[in-house]
């Protein structure tokens, strides 16, 4: 797919990507670098606690969720630039054997006034398990550069 520019870009655009599957061991050893909470790290334990069973860090979640944003079909011109966020939720846990896909809505498109040459998308995304059950939900604002003065003027002609 090709680079989409901030002049590529208009509310209600959706964009998919492929799947990606969470094994078992990936998700310890995340937890155990990054978030060593039992419900992370053993099955046995994790039986215990709210979870009743093995569930992926929400940080894992959200690496897995980047990971198929850069492999997916949105493309923005100057990569997948991150200004904030204004949600970030985690509405079901992540489990291992979970096939997780995303889709993102783009909510909102504005040139910067300051910064001519590049603009701000709201954009939210969706983490779906096999089910199509959402297990994470974030709304974001991109950096998306603006299509180069001479692309444009070649566009136009």
């Amino acid at each position: 797919m090709n680079i989409q520019y901030i002049e590529d870009l208009a509310a209600g655009q959706r964009y998919g990507s492929g799947r990606l599957t969470v094994a078992p061991e990936r998700i310890k050893a995340f937890a155990a670098e990054f978030d060593p909470q039992p419900f992370h790290l053993d099955e046995a334990a994790a039986r215990d606690t709210l979870f009743r069973g093995l569930a992926a860090s929400g940080w894992h979640t959200a690496a897995l969720t980047m990971r198929l944003l850069v492999d997916g079909e949105f493309r923005p011109a100057g990569g997948i630039v991150g200004a904030g966020f204004e949600e970030l939720r985690w509405p079901r846990p992540v489990r291992p054997g979970d096939e997780l896909h995303i889709e993102s809505e783009i909510l909102e498109v504005r040139i910067s006034k300051s910064r001519p040459d590049q603009g701000v998308v709201k954009v939210r995304t969706t983490t779906f398990n096999q089910a199509d059950e959402p297990v994470q939900v974030f709304t974001g604002n991109l950096i998306v550069q603006c299509r180069p003065a001479a692309a444009a003027q070649a566009e136009a002609s």
